[in-house]
């Protein structure tokens, strides 16, 4: 009688052995699916993005380049001290501009252009009021201006458009010049 009862507890535990594993196995198989639904559902919101639809992130403000394939390289220009458009015109801005350049053979064009583009700088800066500047709103819009008129000696300053005559639509030309980015290494303003 005694053997019966050992056989009895030998056939269990591969029974319990079995049903954890079957779980394990289905709580697999559910997270996998799970993650294959999530990727599916996320990448055709992304295709829907691409066509038109929605906007899946917003671009940032300061990449308003492809990225380069070189690292960019830095041409620093000297500070400038600029008295501002404030009434009484006491008030007076030292800023120092570091403008970010394609690559070294772009730098090398845009400082032949340096002295053209530092006194377009200054005439900007001096149309500015300090509270413009002391706002962050103002600083963005200055370095905005600054890429356009960096942008003047090699043809740019204004968006170039093209019409079409048959839809009558006007289309944005983008075309990439020299200096990519405007830093700014010191601002004061008094």
């Amino acid at each position: 009688m005694s053997a019966k009862p050992e056989a009895a507890d030998a056939a269990k535990p591969p029974a319990k052995s079995k049903k954890m594993l079957i779980i394990i196995l289905a709580v697999v198989l559910v997270l996998v699916l799970a993650g294959g639904g999530a990727f599916f559902f996320i990448s055709k919101k992304n295709a829907a993005a691409e066509e038109g639809g929605e906007e899946a992130a917003p671009p940032p403000k300061a990449a308003a380049h492809a990225t380069p394939k070189t690292p960019p390289v830095y041409l620093p220009m000297d500070s400038m001290v600029v008295n501002l458009a404030d009434p009484g015109g006491e008030r007076v801005a030292q800023i120092g501009i570091t403008l970010e350049v394609i690559d070294a053979k772009a730098s090398d064009s845009v400082k032949a252009y340096l002295p053209t583009i530092r006194s377009s700088v200054l005439m900007l800066i001096s149309q500015r009021t300090a509270e413009e500047l002391l706002k962050s709103e103002g600083k963005e819009k200055l370095v905005e201006d600054i890429l356009k008129a960096a942008s003047v000696p090699f043809g740019g300053g204004e968006e170039e458009e093209e019409t079409t005559s048959k839809k009558k639509k006007k289309k944005v030309v983008q075309v990439e010049y020299p200096v990519t980015g405007v830093l700014f290494s010191s601002f004061i303003v008094q």
